[in-house]
């Protein structure tokens, strides 16, 4: 049965809580926080999210100077439900001796015991209950808020491994000649590296650079209200209550172009739903608005009286636009020294599940390939990157 890939942006499959590190030796614990030998290579991030935060942490596992440049002030658990396939779950494992992956595993939702059940959107009759297979120690499949996610990696790479992360520094522009590439920030100072590595998403400035114009989003037609908030109000009616009391839990109800997704996380105490609907609303770019309830009821008559039930006990909620751009000519600047990664270099629909691993693959795979070209050869390695990492081409 394998993964299954909803409309919440979350995967579906079973993950085993990795077991406890043992102190084994170097050559029988390949995933050991061992330092490469210093490369010389300085390296550059803008962005603080996922894919730079992984590109940091990789290139220093490699060996390489690096360090980040974020724009925003402070770190805030803000957010909703965000998911990481098995493939990001294996890069996790190998950070701190699998410490890392156990620290997002207990902040994750279950669903060994609950699995997932389809209900009919209008009757609630289950039509499919999907059992979550098995998964792998070393490769764990997360599920939980992106806020508290995002925290256990941002202090993994401050506090841990002691890379710079400077705060409050927004980037106005990016440079490059054949021999360096910068990053010019809004108070005028310029910070000169080897590589510069533009993860600061759809609205990065470095996209400019690499593709010599401004594009546009295009709107897809949908949006999604998202919502996340405590159980206090759902465990007090008897409709819902179940919902909190059984563990983590997992359902959804699929209607005509609309689907409603709700689950329950950390052993029934947080709440999380999604419901895609219809949306031809012109945006610039502001990919998320605060959502009225009433719109959600609206779009929910005739269906399944639970589905009204659980939304009346949220809070607040978010209409995230679905919006996608074209696929890029290239992620790669004309001298090979400023790279696109993540969102900034190819945008994913949250109902992909698979955004933020993949960028996470991205920093990967460019801190290997600065490690294989060497300070010399860093244009080719971030050309290797492209070749890597790019699998569709024009022409």
């Amino acid at each position: 049965m394998g993964t299954w890939h909803t409309g919440m942006g979350m995967v579906l499959c079973g993950a085993e809580t990795p077991k406890p590190a043992t102190s084994s030796p170097n050559h029988r614990h390949p995933h050991r926080n061992t330092m490469a030998a210093k490369t010389g290579i300085k390296v550059v991030v803008v962005g603080a999210g996922f894919g730079g935060l992984t590109a940091a942490i990789e290139c220093h596992r490699k060996g390489h100077d690096v360090e980040i440049y974020e724009n925003f002030p402070e770190l805030k658990t803000l957010g909703d439900i965000i998911s990481f396939g098995a493939n990001a779950g294996r890069i996790f494992h190998r950070w701190s001796d699998g410490a890392i992956a156990r620290k997002l595993r207990s902040l994750c939702i279950d669903l060994r015991s609950y699995g997932f059940r389809i209900h009919k959107y209008d009757t609630g009759e289950v039509v499919h209950h999907q059992r979550s297979p098995p998964g792998a120690d070393d490769a764990p499949v997360l599920n939980g808020h992106r806020g508290e996610l995002h925290q256990v990696v941002f202090n993994y790479a401050r506090d841990e491994l002691g890379i710079p992360i400077h705060l409050s520094q927004p980037v106005s522009e990016y440079f490059e000649d054949a021999d360096r590439a910068g990053i010019v920030l809004k108070n005028g100072d310029k910070v000169y590296a080897d590589i510069v590595i533009g993860a600061d998403g759809v609205r990065s400035k470095a996209r400019e650079l690499v593709l010599g114009y401004v594009d546009k989003p295009k709107s897809s037609g949908y949006a999604v209200w998202r919502a996340w908030f405590s159980n206090k109000d759902m465990i007090q009616d008897p409709r819902t209550k179940e919902f909190c009391e059984n563990g983590d839990t997992f359902n959804g109800w699929i209607g005509p172009d609309v689907h409603f997704l709700f689950s329950t996380i950390k052993n029934g105490t947080d709440c999380c739903w999604v419901l895609t609907h219809r949306d031809e609303h012109d945006i610039d770019e502001s990919w998320q608005f605060p959502g009225k309830l009433e719109e959600v009821y609206k779009v929910l008559e005739g269906w399944d009286p639970i589905c009204k039930a659980i939304v009346e006990k949220t809070p607040s909620i978010v209409d995230w636009k679905l919006v996608y751009r074209d696929p890029l000519p290239t992620w790669v600047s004309k001298h090979a020294r400023i790279l696109l990664l993540g969102d900034a270099a190819h945008p994913f629909l949250p109902t992909s599940a698979q955004g933020a691993t993949q960028a996470m693959e991205d920093g990967v795979t460019i801190a290997v390939c600065l490690a294989r070209g060497g300070k010399g050869g860093v244009p080719a390695a971030v050309k290797a990157h492209q070749e890597l990492r790019y699998v569709f081409r024009f022409g």
